[in-house]
């Protein structure tokens, strides 16, 4: 009996450990609320903390030795009184005088005296072609003229011959001393004689035209400029053939230097045949070479071809230079600005290009570059044109506007280096 009470209680106590252990282990349990907070709390430390670093980093690249590659256009000082833009268009120049110089005959080139380059006159021997046949016929017909001119001399003397001869049995014939027969054989000898001299005339005649295209041919042999003018180019050498018409399967040479006319070089470009209201002979264009883009030349419209190339909806226009400069050269590209009609009254007003304003939140501003750095200056906008747009606040002439950044947006103070 107490055998079996003592085990009894044994197995009470048993139950209670085991209770006391199932206990224990839910109270180490970790409440999923509170994990999901502590989650979130740790994400959020994260981003402030990559934000931070992103911030930074952008700055230090903003302010560190990399800089920003930018194209300037400085600010243009221009007078409305001249007239401002209407229309714009790009051409080439090209010479109204061009020639490509070529000899008037067939023949090898024995002398070549002209380079690119050369400045030449009017008249100056450029080259000089074989004129050994050329040289031959005039000696064959000089030589012919030689002979017709003696041939002319021995009939002179025989026509003086027989006209005494004629004349003494004319005398005989009247005294009935001679007959009809020895008279008519005298008069046929005498007419004879002087047909044979009027024959001969014409053979000298002949000879004379022979020595003179003789004379021709080597001049043609020589080749001279048609006008003064500049050199551009030498199409043949020493010792090539030259012909005025293509021959010789393409071994022939139809040229041998390029010559224009420096002077008379003009522009040339294509209108939109949509824009050609605004174009007039006369009116006045500011043009700008690709080489030299801060150079503006005055020129004006000189003539508008009568006639449209149906393909490219286009009409040539074609712009006289209001002066010569030896910096300008045929085929350079252009661009030109066609102008309104001057504005009295007005003085000069800012320009600057349409792509170095920004448009920041409502508010204007440029990027003027200055000591190596892109510098934010808010401006006030006026009238604006085809490319250009009126300052009238907060730009001075010539300073240098950066339109165009390897790294966009630009930044106040971001480190710039000019494009080369």
């Amino acid at each position: 009996m107490l055998f079996h009470d003592h085990s009894h209680i044994e197995m009470r106590i048993e139950e209670k450990m085991a209770d006391s252990k199932s206990y224990d282990l839910a109270a180490l349990k970790i409440n999923q609320q509170s994990r999901n907070r502590s989650d979130l709390g740790k994400r959020t430390k994260l981003f402030i903390i990559a934000g931070a670093v992103v911030a930074v980093g952008l700055v230090a690249f903003l302010f560190s030795g990399k800089k920003t590659i930018v194209e300037i256009s400085p600010a243009r000082s221009i007078s409305a009184s001249e007239g401002t833009s209407l229309l714009n268009a790009s051409g080439y120049v090209t010479p109204r005088r061009r020639a490509t110089v070529a000899a008037k005959i067939t023949g090898r080139v024995q002398e070549l005296m002209v380079e690119e380059g050369m400045h030449v006159e009017l008249g100056q021997v450029l080259a000089k072609i074989d004129s050994s046949d050329a040289d031959a016929r005039l000696k064959a017909a000089e030589a012919d003229l030689a002979v017709a001119r003696a041939t002319i001399a021995e009939i002179m003397v025989n026509i003086a011959d027989g006209e005494r001869s004629l004349k003494r049995i004319s005398n005989l014939h009247k005294n009935g001393v001679a007959s009809n027969n020895d008279y008519d054989k005298t008069q046929a000898l005498v007419d004879g004689l002087k047909a044979r001299l009027a024959m001969t005339q014409v053979q000298i005649t002949a000879a004379q035209a022979r020595r003179e295209m003789a004379l021709t041919d080597i001049e043609n042999c020589i080749v001279r400029a048609p006008f003064s003018g500049v050199a551009v180019s030498k199409d043949a050498q020493v010792g090539e053939m030259v012909s005025p018409i293509s021959a010789g399967g393409g071994f022939t040479r139809t040229g041998i230097s390029t010559i224009v006319d420096m002077l008379s070089l003009e522009i040339e470009v294509d209108v939109n045949e949509s824009y050609l209201a605004k174009v007039s002979i006369g009116q006045k264009v500011d043009a700008t070479l690709d080489a030299y883009p801060d150079w503006h030349l005055p020129a004006s419209v000189r003539t508008i071809i009568p006639t449209a190339d149906r393909q490219k909806a286009t009409i040539k226009v074609r712009i006289a230079f209001e002066t010569m400069d030896p910096k300008i050269l045929p085929d350079m590209g252009v661009k030109v600005s066609f102008l309104s009609k001057p504005e009295k009254g007005k003085g000069n007003i800012i320009v600057v290009r349409r792509s170095g304003v920004q448009d920041e939140d409502g508010k204007q501003a440029v990027y003027i570059f200055k000591n190596g750095r892109a510098v934010r200056q808010p401006v006030k906008t006026g009238e604006v044109f085809e490319n250009d747009v009126e300052i009238t606040e907060g730009v001075a002439a010539d300073d240098k506007i950066i339109v165009t950044s390897s790294l966009q947006p630009l930044q106040d103070g971001m480190r710039a280096e000019i494009k080369k």
